[in-house]
């Protein structure tokens, strides 16, 4: 009879929930232990980005106190054992990557072991670690920021990646925590198509698998999850949205610099239908980010596709991970400041899909479930996005 452990993978970029501390984090949590409730995991992987936030040296304190409180929740007490890593050392520039990420191991889970880098070998896990600071040293976690010289043209910014290793039940599998480069300008991301930034973050991605594919240690199946960043293809897609619109250009006069785009209407009083700045992109009929989960729009979600050769994902059924408003009243609504896009992303290798298992019965609970949590809440500016699955045990 084949054995099934049931996991969850949950990737969230939580740098809004540090600035709002109060207002948001109770019911981001709330929302959390929801999610598993509902699933009864036996094993959780948290992956966290831009902890601490963007004001991350006033705040990182708070996150701190984030991760504890998940760790000592109530909620979470059939958990026997846990392994936190938080990257906080942002005096060390040159490594900080503001990743964060937990495991947690049900009790009922007998048959698990992690990776010890520096040995090469499988530990079994006990009780609670905790690894806090630059990570520098400890031996189950790899952690890497982005070199320098990927992006000499742009700011240099706490981007990279994070792995550990397991063993559940005979099964090996790589989780990855990973954070890539964002639009700095919607003005430049429709310069061409594909942008300058997707462009950068294909490198970073390639780049990671790469190193998490090549010959230092046996190659696993693996999950990738975190914040890529990925972005629709602005260009067409403002094509797409203006073609029956007036589109003016406006200029900076000190150096002929574009320093907005309007569409307007061409009947209706000329209404504004588009505008875009450097940190605007404001859509007259917003709701087309979420009618039907923004289904109309994955033809311009393009970027992932270049990895088809070595990754896959389950189909997308949830609207756009981004940018939410951070009003604590409009938990359903977009900011006004970035095109909606599918940010936030469960990634697999091909060797990691055949394992999950898809239920062929109409056992509903055991299928594979993608999707965002707390899309009613708010959450920040990005909604958390989770995969549930029932990992089929290895039988050699």
């Amino acid at each position: 009879m084949e054995t099934y452990t049931d996991v969850l993978l949950v990737t969230a970029n939580v740098g809004s929930l540090f600035d709002n501390v109060d207002e948001i984090q109770s019911e981001w949590l709330q929302e959390l232990y929801k999610t598993v409730h509902t699933y009864k995991p036996r094993f959780i992987a948290l992956h966290f980005q831009e902890v601490g936030g963007k004001d991350y040296m006033v705040n990182m304190g708070h996150a701190e106190k984030f991760f504890w409180s998940i760790e000592s929740s109530e909620e979470m007490k059939d958990f026997d054992r846990v392994c936190i890593y938080v990257d906080n050392q942002f005096q060390t520039e040159d490594s900080f990557t503001a990743l964060g990420s937990i495991y947690f191991i049900h009790k009922t889970l007998k048959n698990i072991y992690q990776y010890d880098f520096n040995v090469k070998d499988f530990k079994a896990v006990s009780g609670k670690n905790k690894y806090v600071g630059s990570l520098n040293g400890v031996t189950t976690v790899e952690k890497e920021k982005f070199p320098k010289n990927f992006w000499p043209d742009f700011k240099w910014s706490r981007k990279g990646f994070m792995r550990t290793r397991w063993i559940i039940h005979n099964q090996g599998v790589d989780l990855v925590n990973v954070h890539l480069f964002h639009d700095a300008s919607n003005l430049i991301a429709c310069n061409a198509s594909p942008s300058i930034y997707s462009a950068n973050r294909k490198n970073a991605l390639r780049y990671v698998i790469n190193r998490i594919s090549d010959r230092s240690y046996t190659p696993l199946p693996f999950f990738l999850f975190g914040d890529f960043n990925f972005r629709l293809d602005t260009l067409s897609l403002v094509q797409h949205l203006s073609t029956s619109a007036d589109v003016q250009t406006v200029k900076k006069d000190s150096n002929n610099e574009v320093e907005k785009i309007i569409c307007e209407e061409k009947d209706n009083d000329h209404q504004v239908l588009l505008q875009i700045e450097e940190k605007i992109f404001a859509y007259l009929h917003q709701a087309v980010f979420r009618e039907d989960n923004g289904k109309a729009l994955l033809q311009y979600d393009k970027e992932v596709t270049a990895f088809h050769d070595v990754i896959r994902e389950e189909e997308i059924k949830f609207p756009p991970s981004y940018p939410y408003s951070e009003e604590y009243t409009k938990p359903t609504q977009y900011m006004n400041t970035r095109c909606p896009a599918w940010c936030d992303r469960i990634l697999m290798s091909h060797t990691a899909e055949a394992f999950i298992h898809n239920s062929d019965d109409d056992d509903d609970e055991k299928s594979v479930v993608y999707n965002t949590m707390g899309p009613n809440v708010c959450m920040g500016d990005h909604k958390p996005v989770f995969l549930f699955f029932a990992l089929k045990a290895n039988q050699h």
